[in-house]
């Protein structure tokens, strides 16, 4: 058995990311890095994008094999780790070999939420992987007909591909409107008339009764009566966290794998990050959440490279989500559910951003919506304000007058 050092199970963003920082960091024990794809550790936001439009679509990769190679990183692939066995510091593969390890990441990311319904078949399909993305894109051309069930960012994006390839797509969203999740209705409606322009159909309100796939087509029966017929159906109704090897090995599971302000589990030499763990977030006084967001991921392999090292460091970011479809860009930065008021900004060419307040008038959020990188640096701003819990004046705030730099200053 090879020597103990740091094993990632999750080669995605958020363990590449990880095994990167654990060298950059200083450490020159055994990494291992064990994912079940074949790819390197690459990029998931393309796959909704770059992937769909591009003639040649890639993987986005984190490092090279060389890369990897020249910085000591085992990188195991193909391979599912099947049990951890915390008496022994070890874990077994699907391979059937068994790791050990001195500290234990679970990088294992989340997975589509299936759609609990009879007659899916082979025309209705998910994406989370890049092989996910090859399969979808193969059906993206002009005339095909796309239905894409679930109005989220993943959907949306989606259908923004899909449109700008010539197909045709329906958007069926059960809630009353789509971006119902974390995005202001304001903001949300300029996306839904943006696609509308761009000839998207989206139909909410209006759940699903049947589907029939064929393995030719998919048939559609919305509870309302209508019928949508599709050459694809994607599915994209939200994630649920890879948690079924923590809970196995007997690890607190409370909307994903249980962590501490330092990514610690309840066994303290196994720590979560990324989309599989949930975590309490500091500038909103510990509230526990779980993020699916690219970013996250990012910046908490880093910082669960440095507590494994013993760094002691506890998660102090605030949260960032961001969208590209049709040249408009939505950025937010915190949670907006967490404000009671809302004040907005006018920037130029049609951008704007709302500024989320608490009672007690702290930033908690902002929202923004505009062409290109138009409302990116307020944003970044708004950030830092929310990191710092101040409470600038509302006025200020709505002012295009007084720059945000200034609040921040004072």
């Amino acid at each position: 058995m090879m020597a103990k050092g740091m094993l990632i199970i999750g080669a995605g963003e958020c363990g590449g990311q990880a095994a990167l920082a654990l060298r950059d960091l200083g450490y020159d024990g055994p990494v291992t890095l064990v994912g079940d794809e074949p790819h390197l550790p690459y990029e998931r936001p393309p796959l909704s994008k770059d992937a769909m439009t591009s003639d040649a679509p890639a993987i986005k990769a984190i490092a090279s094999d060389e890369i990897l190679a020249e910085r000591s990183i085992r990188h195991i692939h193909s391979v599912q780790a099947m049990a951890i066995d915390r008496a022994t510091h070890g874990v077994r593969l699907s391979d059937g070999s068994v790791l050990p390890y001195s500290k234990l990441l679970l990088a294992t990311g989340s997975v589509p939420r299936r759609l609990p319904m009879p007659g899916i078949g082979p025309r209705c399909v998910y994406l989370r992987t890049f092989n996910d993305a090859l399969a979808i894109r193969a059906h993206l051309r002009a005339r095909n007909r796309i239905a894409i069930v679930g109005g989220g960012f993943i959907g949306l994006e989606l259908a923004a591909a899909a449109r700008g390839l010539g197909a045709t797509v329906t958007v069926i969203e059960a809630q009353q409107r789509i971006l119902m999740r974390g995005v202001p209705a304001e903001i949300a409606k300029i996306i839904h008339e943006t696609h509308q322009a761009e000839g998207v159909k989206i139909l909410c309100g209006d759940a699903i009764a049947a589907i029939a796939d064929d393995g030719a087509q998919v048939r559609i029966a919305l509870a309302g009566g209508q019928d949508i017929v599709a050459d694809l159906a994607v599915i994209g109704i939200g994630a649920v966290p890879v948690t079924g090897l923590a809970a196995e090995a007997g690890l607190t599971i409370d909307n994903g794998i249980a962590v501490d302000a330092e990514l610690r589990t309840s066994d303290p030499d196994i720590f979560a990050a990324g989309d599989c763990c949930s975590f309490p977030l500091a500038v909103y006084g510990g509230r526990r959440v779980r993020l699916e967001a690219w970013r996250n991921a990012q910046e908490q392999g880093a910082l669960a490279a440095k507590n494994m090292l013993g760094a002691g460091e506890a998660h102090a970011a605030v949260p960032w989500f961001w969208s590209d479809q049709y040249g408009l860009t939505l950025q937010i930065s915190g949670l907006s559910d967490e404000g009671s008021k809302v004040v907005r900004r006018d920037l130029d060419d049609g951008a704007f951003i709302l500024f989320h307040l608490a009672e007690d008038g702290r930033l908690v959020a902002a929202s923004g919506i505009g062409p290109g990188n138009s409302v990116a640096r307020d944003i970044r701003l708004a950030e830092m304000l929310i990191a710092k819990r101040a409470k600038p004046a509302p006025e200020a705030l709505g002012s295009q007058t007084i720059k945000l730099k200034s609040l921040l200053a004072a």
